[in-house]
């Protein structure tokens, strides 16, 4: 089964300003990687909050699992989990095809209007789903992300890489990215349909949810302790994630090559001036082999890091132009709210009988 085909981009009018889109409901989308221990726990309190908006804004609910080739049984229990209260979807992707293509999976197959995105680790609280809502329905934001309140539980290079990163791509970036703004986070149904659009495979979520614009609001909050399970997340994978990110975004490290050439090739002009000046005034001979090696070792350095950031461009280009599916579906199943309910009613009722 194959990824459903994207439309093409095409303008669509924004719902009238008095419209917030309630009535389309609410898609919960969770990307989960190995999360069979800790998914029962976190389904139960995410159909809580659902029971909770149905019950006090009439706001009706889907939760959209999407197995993101997990080794472990976690697509077995999502299979099992209970549709009370809330319509369940789970889609199994053929392979491990990463997050940025898991969110795209559940974005395509939501059929609410509203859009919440989550990590199946249980450390994005699901009460905070009604907080976010209420900006939404109350206040007429179109998005509501949230972001780590601090950040004093981390390592200091951690902290400098954060800071770095979001440095470098919103000097390349068209639209800036808030610092520390996170995955979890709510589009309202003009939004999300924005979101829809954009045609790109090689994606970067963070990214494009800020590019769309519409009027957003930051949410801080205090992520909770993973009870369950290992995060996936190492340096390697942070680094490649940074490296994907900056490269599908921004322009910066384009930028970077330039203004280093820059300055290597100002360094030069000065350092031959320099050479000169002694030459013809004082009579120093110019040193032959050390400066002519470290020059051409420098001069090598740049060059390649500047071919090694071209690539990754080019890479880039390659594979939008090859347009393969961003991810292929090995398995999607859909059960209504309470429909587990009404089976064991209608089979008490055929016992009876």
């Amino acid at each position: 089964m194959t990824a459903p085909t994207r439309p093409k981009a095409t303008p669509t009018r924004s719902p009238a300003p008095h419209d917030n889109g309630a009535g389309a409901g609410l898609s919960i989308v969770v990307p989960v990687f190995n999360e069979s221990a800790g998914l029962p726990h976190l389904h139960e309190r995410i159909a809580a909050v659902a029971q909770t908006l149905r019950d006090t804004r009439g706001l009706a609910c889907e939760v959209v699992y999407v197995d993101d080739g997990s080794r472990d049984d976690t697509l077995a229990v999502a299979r099992s989990l209970p549709a009370h209260g809330i319509d369940v979807q789970v889609v199994a992707l053929s392979r491990n095809f990463g997050k940025e293509a898991a969110l795209l999976a559940g974005l395509d197959h939501a059929r609410r209007g509203a859009m919440l995105f989550m990590d199946g680790d249980g450390q994005h609280p699901p009460k905070l789903v009604e907080t976010l809502v209420g900006h939404w329905l109350d206040d007429g934001f179109d998005v509501a992300y949230t972001a780590k309140a601090h950040r004093e539980n981390e390592s200091f290079l951690r902290q400098l890489g954060g800071k770095v990163f979001y440095a470098l791509i919103n000097w390349g970036a068209r639209q800036p990215i808030p610092e520390d703004a996170g995955d979890f986070r709510l589009l309202s149904p003009r939004a999300a349909a924005a979101l829809r659009q954009l045609p790109e495979r090689n994606r970067f979520f963070k990214g494009l949810a800020s590019w769309i614009g519409f009027r957003q609001i930051r949410v801080d909050y205090e992520p909770a302790e993973r009870k369950h399970g290992q995060t996936s997340w190492n340096v390697r994978s942070l680094v490649g994630l940074s490296v994907e990110g900056l490269t599908s975004f921004s322009v910066a490290p384009l930028r970077f090559a330039s203004l280093f050439g820059i300055i290597l090739a100002v360094t030069a002009l000065l350092f031959g001036a320099q050479m000169l000046f002694e030459v013809l005034f004082y009579g120093i001979a110019v040193p032959g082999y050390p400066s002519l090696m470290v020059g051409m070792m420098v001069i090598g350095g740049v060059q390649l890091i500047v071919i090694g950031v071209m690539g990754e461009y080019i890479g880039k280009i390659m594979w939008e132009l090859k347009a393969r599916p961003v991810y292929f579906v090995a398995e999607h199943s859909v059960r209504p709210a309470d429909a587990d309910a009404r089976d064991d009613a209608a089979e008490r009722r055929t016992a009876a009988e």
